[in-house]
């Protein structure tokens, strides 16, 4: 055991409890599954609208429009180590949600290593793609009043920056732009993270820290959360879950905080497709929409 770094835990063991590889060995399988499921939805559904929120290449939304007009919105922001993923990576949760009468959003930006290491333009882009959405959800007939956001890993930081913005002041969308948000197995606090291996591609400052530990900034939320991780996950992302949790919970905000028996960091997304999986029952409960002909 060599020297603390934080809390109980040495360097070696922080750099292994960031590193989910370490209590998933089905990673890669897990992720070719996912490619998979996502080309089987989009040709059951028959393919989707690329619609560009920002100037940029990357700065484009999937959208798989719900039969009726005037439907809610949920958008998914991908995780991957804020290195890796995209959005056609996440299509397969489409059906569900279009089953269920929900438009639905997979959201694109770029990782970290194209943005010089650092978060804030990741975190801008995925803020702008919501208050986007907001302006423009009647141009695709859905209810600009009933925004909801999902992320998974580092795309559920990314969520929990989404849930603490100051959005009247940054970005001119009213601060009730959101109805509900779902966090799945993300980090709240950077602290420990930055003293990991994760700091050899972030750029990790003070203010770094500082300004996206959504934890910190709680204050700025203004709709019921769900927190959502897998008890075969990491030590610390069981930690910064059950945390956070706990400060939402303090503020009232909490929907409800569900622990996914037996599943690891990467299977538990594979949920989100299925009505009757954790995270899809999960989703669906949020929204408020039926599940097998009950309101749930």
């Amino acid at each position: 055991m060599g020297a603390k770094v934080f809390m109980d835990y040495d360097q070696a063991e922080l750099d292994r409890c960031y590193d989910q590889a370490n209590f998933a060995p089905n990673q890669s399988m897990v992720h070719s599954r996912t490619d998979v499921n996502s080309a089987m939805a989009r040709e059951r559904l028959g393919g989707f609208e690329r619609l560009s929120y920002g100037l940029t290449e990357i700065e484009k939304l999937d959208l798989f429009r719900a039969a009726e007009p005037g439907q809610p919105i949920v958008l998914f922001i991908h995780g991957g180590a804020w290195r890796s993923g995209a959005s056609a990576r996440c299509h397969a949760p489409a059906e569900m949600f279009r089953a269920a009468g929900v438009n639905y959003i997979a959201v694109d930006f770029n990782n970290i290593d194209e943005v010089g290491g650092v978060l804030d333009p990741m975190i801008d882009q995925v803020r702008r793609a919501v208050a986007w959405v907001w302006q423009n959800a009647k141009s695709f007939n859905a209810d600009p009043e009933q925004i909801y956001v999902i992320g998974h890993s580092s795309g559920a930081h990314l969520t929990g920056n989404i849930l603490t913005t100051d959005w009247q002041g940054a970005y001119g969308v009213p601060n009730t732009v959101l109805k509900g948000g779902l966090v799945i197995s993300g980090m709240y606090e950077l602290l420990p993270v930055s003293l990991s291996a994760r700091s050899k591609y972030v750029k990790f400052s003070d203010q770094m820290v500082e300004d996206f530990s959504s934890l910190r900034h709680l204050d700025r939320l203004h709709c019921p959360v769900t927190v959502l991780y897998g008890s075969e996950e990491s030590p610390e992302f069981i930690r910064q879950n059950t945390v956070f949790a706990e400060a939402v919970e303090k503020l009232g905000k909490l929907r409800e905080l569900v622990v996914a028996k037996g599943y690891n960091h990467f299977e538990i997304l594979e949920t989100l497709s299925n009505p009757f999986g954790v995270v899809g029952r999960a989703a669906l409960k949020m929204v408020g929409r039926a599940l097998v002909g009950k309101q749930i």
